[in-house]
C-alpha cells in the first residue's frame, strides 16, 4: 500500500489538473511565501483555540471530520473555484453534483427524483417547505414534532406559513394520536417527519405517519439531515428499520452529507420524489443560462451561487466509498451504532448516572444521579466541566419533565426541566475508544458527587 502525505498527493493532482489546461498561455501562479507564511501561521494559532472536534475524545456536538479524500478533492476544485449555479460557472462540477445526488436518491429509495446540493440542512428544509406551500392549494400549516429541529418553525415563519409542534411520546417520537387530531383541520400542507432528532436522535414512526398524511391529502417531508445515511444500517432495531424503510415513499427528503457523509461544511441536499415539482422553481436568467440547453442546477434551486467544490468532494467520496449496505462506508456507521450501545450499557450500570431512553442511532442521553431535578442539573454541568478538564468533551441537553420522568424514577421534580448529558458518537473510532471514554466519564462522575 502506497503512502503519501496529503500535501504530496494534492500537489500531484494539481499538476494533473494543470495539464488539462496546457493549451492556455502560461500565467505566473507562484506565491510570495515570505508574506503568506506569517499570516498562515497566525491562522493556525487562532484555530488551535477550539475544542478538538477531530479527536475521538470529542463526543459533544455533531461535528465529524471530513474524509481525507473529501478534503483533497475540495482543495483541488478550489484551483478553479467552480460555481454550480449554472453550467457556465461549473460544467464538470455540475455533472458531478447530479451524479452524486442521484446516488443519494437511490439510497433513500427514490426511483425517480429531482434534487440538488445546498449549503446545509436549513436551506434544504426551507426549499422542501416552500414546495409544499406552493403545491398546497391554499393550505399553509406545517406540522412537526416538538422535538424537531427549530429550523422548521423558523423557516415556516419566513415562508408565511403557520407552524404547529406536535406532541411526542416518552422516546421523543411524534405522537400519532396528536398527529391525527392536527390533521383534522384540513389546513395542513406538510407533515415533517424527523429521522433523527438532533437532541436525542429520536426517529419518528414514518411508516405510520405516511398513511395518515396520505388519507388527509398532505405532503410528507422527511428531515433526515442527521440520520439519513443510517438507512444503510437500519436493521437490528425493528422500529428503526420500519421507519427508514418508508423513506422512499415520502414526497421529499433532506440529508446532510456534511454530517455523516464525511464532507466539509457546508453540504446539504434536498431530494424530491416527483421530478414534476421542478415547475415551482421555474424562472429565466438569459445572461446566465446561455451556454447549454441542458438543465442548469440554478433552475431547480433557491440558492444562486453554490460551491462547486462541495459537489466535487462528495462525488469523490462516493466513488471511493459507495453507499452500499455491508460496504466500507456502512461499516463506519455500524461502528457508531455499536459505540452508542456500549455507552448505554455502561451508563445503565454506572453508580453516578441514570440511563434514559435507549439510543435509536448514535446519540446517547443520560442524567447525573441526584435526588432532585435542580441538583441533577447542577451535577450534570459539573460533570461536563470535570470531563473537559480531562479532555473528554460532552454536550448538555435540557429535557422537559415529560421526556425524562418515565425513565428516571424517584427524582423530585422541583423544576419543569432537567439538564442532562449528551454524547454524539458519530466517529467510527468511538467504538474502539469507548473504554477510555467511559473511564474518563466515570472519573468525572465520581469527582462531582
Amino acid at each position: 500500500m502506497s503512502k503519501e502525505s496529503e500535501t504530496d498527493l494534492l500537489a500531484a493532482a494539481r499538476a494533473r489538473l494543470a495539464a488539462g489546461f496546457a493549451d492556455l498561455p502560461p500565467v505566473d501562479t507562484g506565491i510570495d511565501s515570505d508574506r503568506l507564511k506569517p499570516v498562515l501561521f497566525k491562522v493556525a494559532d487562532r484555530l488551535a483555540d477550539n475544542f478538538p472536534y477531530q479527536h475521538p475524545l470529542y463526543v459533544g456536538q455533531m461535528l465529524k471530520p471530513p474524509h481525507p479524500l473529501a478534503r483533497l478533492a475540495y482543495a483541488l476544485a478550489m484551483e478553479i473555484n467552480p460555481n454550480n449555479h449554472a453550467l457556465d460557472g461549473g460544467r464538470a462540477s455540475s455533472a458531478m453534483e447530479k451524479e452524486a445526488v442521484a446516488k443519494l436518491a437511490r439510497m433513500v429509495g427514490f426511483e425517480t427524483h429531482l434534487g440538488h446540493l445546498t449549503s446545509g440542512g436549513t436551506v434544504a428544509n426551507l426549499e422542501a417547505l416552500w414546495v409544499s406551500r406552493e403545491l398546497g392549494q391554499g393550505r399553509r400549516r406545517v406540522l412537526a414534532s416538538s422535538e424537531a429541529h427549530y429550523t422548521h418553525s423558523r423557516m415556516s415563519a419566513v415562508l408565511g406559513m403557520d407552524f404547529t409542534a406536535v406532541a411526542v411520546d416518552c422516546e421523543g417520537r411524534m405522537d400519532l394520536d396528536a398527529l391525527k387530531t392536527e390533521l383534522q383541520g384540513g389546513d395542513v400542507a406538510c407533515v415533517v417527519t424527523t429521522l433523527a432528532t438532533t437532541g436525542r436522535g429520536a426517529v419518528d414512526p414514518l411508516e405510520e405517519i405516511l398513511p395518515l398524511a396520505r388519507e388527509a391529502g398532505v405532503r410528507v417531508h422527511v428531515d433526515a439531515a442527521y440520520g439519513g445515511y443510517f438507512k444503510l444500517v437500519a436493521e437490528g432495531n425493528p422500529a428503526r428499520e420500519r421507519a427508514f424503510a418508508g423513506m422512499g415513499q415520502a414526497d421529499s427528503v433532506v440529508i446532510d452529507p456534511h454530517k455523516h457523509g464525511l464532507q466539509p461544511y457546508g453540504c446539504g441536499a434536498v431530494l424530491f420524489r416527483d421530478p414534476a415539482v421542478g415547475w415551482v422553481y421555474r424562472h429565466d436568467s438569459p445572461y446566465t443560462y446561455f451556454s447549454s440547453g441542458e438543465l442548469h442546477l440554478g433552475e431547480i434551486s433557491l440558492e444562486c451561487s453554490r460551491a462547486g467544490a462541495s459537489a466535487v468532494a462528495l462525488w469523490a467520496t462516493l466513488e471511493l466509498l459507495p453507499l452500499e449496505p455491508g460496504g466500507e462506508f456502512a461499516a463506519g456507521l455500524k461502528s457508531c451504532l455499536n459505540a452508542a450501545l456500549l455507552l448505554q450499557a455502561w451508563v445503565e450500570k454506572a453508580e453516578n448516572f441514570v440511563a434514559l431512553a435507549p439510543p435509536m442511532l448514535d446519540i446517547v442521553v443520560f442524567g447525573a444521579r441526584a435526588d432532585s431535578a435542580t441538583l441533577a442539573s447542577r451535577r450534570a454541568r459539573d460533570v461536563f466541566d470535570a470531563a473537559a478538564e480531562s479532555n473528554l468533551h460532552l454536550a448538555l441537553l435540557e429535557l422537559p419533565r415529560a421526556l425524562a420522568e418515565p425513565w428516571w424514577s424517584g427524582l423530585e421534580w422541583d423544576a419543569d426541566t432537567v439538564t442532562v448529558l449528551r454524547c454524539c458518537l458519530m466517529k467510527p473510532e468511538h467504538e474502539q475508544w469507548m473504554p477510555m471514554i467511559t473511564e474518563l466519564l466515570g472519573e468525572a462522575g465520581a469527582a462531582t458527587r
